[in-house]
């Protein structure tokens, strides 16, 4: 009892000593939470129209005081949501934030605009903002812990910008772009085969754009290789990857990576011809004829003009002598 006693005694002193006005009040507003409030400048920047409001918080903007504008604006779209000034209010509360260097506060304020305010002026202005938040993400830019402190770049999150982006613009001219960029973060991320699904469904959505159907289908017959580099005993990513450039080429003769493509598919080829023929060498030496015999024709198939292919060719004729002669 005692000791309750001294902690109620203490709080008592402390409030006592405590001052009415403290130099720096933090002000609570219903709806809107904690606000800085200089003293002598508690609510100047609120005003009883919203129009009048937009102005305080252009004029804050304008002059670098973010903090005021973010106020303001904020004060706005909460107090007059339906006005035709709220969108422009929204907006503002992203370039703020962009401007503070807070670029994932900012990507949620413009995601605001596209969300409430589908009709806005602004929302092709909004979407390549959000596209060059997203880009510097994608370039190893950090994301923020609570939106302050930084922490680590995260690909997954990237990801997630752009497919906002294409989500809610699918039609914008960032949107091809934006598509694509998902396939570059999932690249980062490793995960290639995440990677050539969002080139494939750049390539599809936007196949009547020519230079976004190439480069998706580059990017995806590139994703396959690297793939493949890692897959060691896995012979499908080559497939794969010999079939996209095989298409790009096909399809995009004159597109400068042409000859690039070309020298990966030969590689590839040549690669996929070596573990074949190894693989049949397995089966022979196991005098398992039949499997030996396929994966001979496999290498003629991959690469029909090669030394291997020659060899193989030769061994097929032997196995199959040796085949007729044992049956």
């Amino acid at each position: 009892m005692n000791r309750r006693m001294r902690w109620v005694g203490l709080l008592a002193v402390f409030v006592a000593l405590v001052p009415f006005r403290s130099p720096a009040p933090l002000v609570y507003t219903p709806g809107e939470g904690w606000t800085y409030e200089p003293v002598g400048a508690e609510g100047k920047w609120r005003r009883t129209r919203a129009k009048d409001q937009l102005e305080v918080a252009q004029a804050a903007f304008e002059q670098g005081d973010y903090g005021t504008a973010i106020k303001a604006a904020r004060h706005l779209v909460r107090q007059w949501p339906l006005s035709d000034y709220a969108p422009e209010a929204q907006y503002l509360l992203g370039r703020c934030y962009e401007a503070k260097r807070y670029d994932e506060k900012a990507f949620k304020e413009y995601q605001k605009v596209l969300e409430k305010y589908p009709r806005s002026a602004k929302v092709n202005e909004v979407l390549q903002r959000q596209y060059a938040i997203a880009m510097r993400f994608l370039q190893g830019q950090w994301f923020k812990l609570w939106g302050y402190i930084p922490m680590f770049p995260s690909m997954e999150r990237t990801a997630t910008m752009f497919e906002n982006i294409v989500k809610t613009g699918p039609y914008s001219e960032v949107a091809p772009h934006a598509q694509l960029r998902v396939g570059a973060a999932r690249e980062k991320q490793r995960h290639y085969t995440d990677a050539v699904k969002a080139y494939e469904t750049a390539a599809d959505r936007y196949f009547d754009r020519s230079e976004i159907a190439a480069d998706a289908i580059y990017r995806a017959g590139m994703a396959w290789h690297k793939q493949a580099r890692t897959a060691e005993y896995d012979q499908s990513a080559a497939g794969h990857a010999i079939a996209q450039l095989t298409d790009f080429v096909t399809l995009f003769p004159n597109d400068p990576r042409v000859p690039e493509a070309q020298k990966i598919i030969t590689a590839l080829k040549s690669e996929q011809a070596r573990g074949y023929f190894a693989t049949a060498r397995f089966y022979e030496k196991r005098k398992k004829w039949n499997g030996a015999l396929v994966y001979y024709n496999e290498v003629v198939l991959a690469d029909p003009t090669s030394p291997l292919a020659e060899e193989a060719r030769k061994r097929i004729e032997q196995l199959k002598q040796r085949r007729d002669t044992a049956g």
